[in-house]
């Protein structure tokens, strides 16, 4: 059995183009809790500010991704591509959704405890582990290639005045994007916690802040409130979408 729980938030945005799905469930406000058994899929999206419809989007594609049965032998490449071509469909309907497009950063838990992550485009996944906590996706971002040239440092790519321009993702009209699918060949151990997150958190709340966070002695849920009051803290300008996964030890499955 496993532990979720995520929170999304509107910040100072007039509305909210974060959405996340929890196994068959999305929701786009709020806060919730639950308990999971395998399989299932976890995912967070973030609608392409300066496109139309980024709500629209993210919640299109995460109602149609929860839909998959998710499980080792599903080829999720070909799933992706057709939720990709349906929302580039319904984007190009009409004048005020023409161009949507959507972040897609999904986790998934297979019938073997197996973890498997997709990413597009610059929302996180990241693996908290002994105090540290990694980043386990890879943003497909403009800063991410300057900094693994070496141009940027880590830090730079946190601040830059580019960190926004990211390369194709769903729904985008003009170029097919490229899916980050991968097989962990790895389980959740116990004490891990795997965090998905928008770049809400990620652009406002250093790595360093968040394991502080991460390691206090506070319930999950409580702790992923701290993270969102740190980022508006930070003046965080962006919506803030977090959801965090645990494996529970199988005789108690009582909440970390």
């Amino acid at each position: 059995m496993y532990y979720c729980c995520a929170m999304t938030d509107k910040g100072i945005r007039p509305h909210n183009e974060d959405a996340f799905m929890i196994h068959r469930k999305v929701l786009t406000e709020g806060v919730t809790e639950c308990e999971l058994s395998k399989p299932f899929l976890l995912a967070v999206a973030d609608g392409v500010s300066g496109e139309l419809s980024g709500e629209l989007a993210s919640s299109a594609c995460l109602h149609m991704l929860k839909d998959v049965s998710f499980s080792s032998r599903v080829d999720m490449e070909q799933k992706l591509s057709m939720i990709h071509a349906s929302l580039a469909e319904l984007g190009a309907r009409q004048e005020n959704t023409r161009n949507m497009q959507t972040t897609l950063c999904a986790l998934g838990v297979d019938e073997h405890d197996m973890l498997h992550s997709m990413n597009v485009g610059d929302s996180r996944l990241y693996r908290y582990r002994k105090q540290q906590l990694l980043q386990l996706s890879r943003d497909q971002s403009f800063v991410q290639v300057l900094y693994e040239e070496g141009i940027i440092t880590a830090e730079e790519r946190q601040t830059h005045v580019n960190r926004n321009i990211i390369f194709p993702v769903l729904g985008n009209l003009r170029e097919q994007p490229e899916f980050d699918i991968r097989e962990h060949h790895e389980k959740i151990e116990y004490g891990d916690i795997l965090l998905l997150c928008s770049d809400g958190l990620s652009d406002y709340v250093s790595q360093a802040e968040m394991e502080e966070i991460l390691a206090r002695p506070e319930p999950l849920v409580r702790r992923l409130q701290l993270l969102l009051e740190a980022a508006l803290h930070h003046e965080c300008a962006d919506n803030i979408t977090i959801l965090a996964l645990e494996r529970l030890p199988e005789k108690s499955h009582s909440k970390k």
